[in-house]
């Protein structure tokens, strides 16, 4: 689903989405997590996990073997990622196309079989990610969602209240310039790719790398200033 919030008009868009809706939550309540306790999908993980290997359905080997694979992928992928769609303008236009496609030319493995789709911010479209349901995340190019990304205030606000959230990350969106709110679900992901900061076109792949965080591939942040 991709919701649209367009500085005139207001909502205008609310396509399918295969999740359902969001339940209530405070929609000014914080957006981090408060550290304590496990919450409820730690604990669900958790026993899930200790479940399948007592029935024999998994073996311990292949949890750790999981485990490896998802602490392999990391915002450092997706980082390099924009950096080669910065400086390659042809690799840009087939991420653009096919994001799943060309993730697997960048090397990336897309373990997970999910469609990856980028969206390209521009300066009349500003893009957000969420998932309004649970924590559906480009993991094979991100890896591991952060605990605000799956926090309840977070997924509701992303979508009645975009502008005010990302104020409330740093991120000053002009009235003029168009939110779009798109809503991943089990099968489809999405990847922001942010836009070039002026000043870097001296820079390597490796220094434009640097500028771009994991926030930045969700839309809740611009890329670092050089």
């Amino acid at each position: 689903m991709t919701t649209t919030h367009d500085p005139a008009n207001g909502i205008v868009d609310h396509g399918d989405h295969t999740h359902g809706g969001t339940g209530a939550a405070d929609p000014h309540a914080p957006i981090e997590n408060t550290d304590g306790e496990p919450d409820y999908f730690d604990v669900l993980q958790q026993a899930m996990r200790e479940l399948l290997v007592e029935k024999g359905l998994i073996s311990a080997d292949e949890v750790r073997a999981m485990v490896e694979t998802l602490d392999a992928h990391r915002p450092a992928l997706g980082s390099a990622l924009v950096a080669r769609a910065w400086t390659d303008p042809a690799f840009k236009e087939r991420l653009l196309a096919d994001g799943t496609a060309a993730i697997e030319e960048f090397g990336i493995d897309n373990y997970d079989g999910t469609k990856l789709i980028v969206l390209e911010q521009t300066p009349d479209v500003h893009n957000l990610v969420v998932c309004t349901l649970c924590s559906c995340y480009p993991r094979p190019v991100l890896g591991l969602p952060p605990d605000w990304y799956k926090s309840r205030p977070y997924r509701a606000r992303a979508v009645r209240e975009p502008r005010a959230l990302l104020r409330e990350f740093g991120t000053e969106v002009p009235d003029d310039v168009t939110i779009r709110v798109h809503d991943s679900n089990a099968n489809m992901r999405y990847l922001v790719l942010p836009m070039r900061p002026s000043g870097t076109e001296d820079m390597s792949e490796r220094e434009l790398a640097a500028l771009v965080t994991r926030d930045t591939m969700i839309g809740v942040t611009t890329p670092r200033l050089p």
